[in-house]
C-alpha cells in the first residue's frame, strides 16, 4: 500500500547517510535470548560526532518534530524510528534535501524498524538523553492493545536505555490510550497516580516475569512523573508542533502529556 507521499516522484532516503533500514543491521545472534548483550549496537556511532547528546523519537511519521527540533538543536544528535517504510523514506528524503540545499541537519537520521524491538535487543544501556513519544497509534481494538508502545517490557527497556536524568516525554490526543499509559505509569513512576487521578485505570496485563522481578527489586519506583514542557519546535499554544497535533487542534481534540524522568 502506498500513501503517495512522493506525489509521483521517487523518495531518496540517502541510504548510509540519512536513512537506515532494519535489513542493514547485523542479524541478532542465536545467543541473544540468554545473552542480551550479544545483540547490542550503539546508534550514536551512526553520527559524525557520537559524543553529542542523543535523543530518539518513536514513530517519527513525516518528520515534523524531528526536522524542526534537529535544526533548533544542532548540538544534539536525533534518531527517528518509524516502522512504516514509506513514511521513513519520506522523512529521510526531507532531511537529505535539507543537507544538500542548506548544509544543515547533519545531526539527524531515520531508522525504518520496530522501535520496541530495537530498544529491547539493540540499544545499549544509558545511551539516550531523551526519548520522545508523540501521538503514537492508539490501536483502539482490544485485540490490538498488545501493539501499543507503552507496555511493561517497553517501560523497562526505555528505563535501561535512558541515561541517569534522562526523560521519556509522552503526548497523546487519545483519552483511552492515555488511561492505558497511566495504568502502566502508576506502577513505574512516583507521582503518576497523584497527578492524574481524574482518569480511570483499565486492567492491563501483568509484567513478564523478568520485568516483575526487576520492579520487585526496586527500592523506589524507576521513574518520577512530572509536567510536560513544550520543546522549541512547538508554536504558540502547541505542545509539540507536529502535523498530527495541528490537525487534531483544528478538530477540537484535547491533549494529555507528561514526562517520566529517570532519577540521577
Amino acid at each position: 500500500m502506498s500513501f503517495g507521499l512522493g506525489h509521483g516522484k521517487p523518495l531518496d532516503s540517502a541510504p548510509g547517510v540519512v536513512g537506515i533500514s532494519s535489513e542493514e543491521l547485523p542479524p541478532l545472534p542465536d545467543s541473544v535470548m540468554t545473552d542480551p548483550l550479544s545483540g547490542r549496537l550503539d546508534p550514536r556511532l551512526w553520527f559524525e560526532d557520537p559524543s553529542k547528546p542523543f535523543e530518539l523519537e518513536i514513530g517519527s511519521g513525516k518528520g515534523a518534530f524531528l526536522v524542526q527540533q534537529a535544526d533548533l538543536q544542532p548540538g544534539t544528535n536525533f534518531l527517528g524510528i518509524e516502522w512504516a517504510g514509506e513514511f521513513a523514506s519520506y522523512t529521510a528524503d526531507r532531511i537529505r534535501r535539507k543537507r544538500e540545499n542548506e548544509g544543515t541537519h547533519t545531526n539527524v537520521r531515520v531508522l525504518n524498524s520496530d522501535a520496541a524491538q530495537f530498544l529491547q535487543w539493540r540499544c545499549p544501556d544509558e545511551s539516550i538523553d531523551v526519548l520522545h513519544l508523540y501521538f503514537s497509534d492508539p490501536w483502539p481494538k482490544n485485540k490490538h492493545h498488545k501493539k501499543r508502545v507503552i507496555q511493561h517490557q517497553t517501560m523497562y527497556d526505555i528505563w535501561r536505555c535512558l541515561k541517569k536524568g534522562g526523560e521519556l516525554r509522552v503526548v497523546t490526543d487519545h483519552d483511552e490510550l492515555w488511561s492505558w499509559d497511566l495504568s502502566h505509569f502508576d506502577l513505574w513512576a512516583s507521582g503518576s497516580a497523584e497527578s492524574n487521578d481524574a482518569f480511570a485505570r483499565p486492567k492491563i496485563p501483568a509484567p513478564p516475569p523478568k520485568v516483575a522481578e526487576f520492579l520487585d527489586g526496586c527500592q523506589s519506583l524507576p521513574y518520577v512523573f512530572g509536567a510536560f514542557e513544550a520543546p522549541e519546535s512547538a508554536g504558540e499554544g502547541e505542545l509539540v508542533g507536529t502535523n498530527f497535533e495541528r490537525k487534531f487542534r483544528i478538530e477540537g481534540r484535547s491533549f494529555n502529556a507528561g514526562v517520566l524522568k529517570k532519577p540521577n
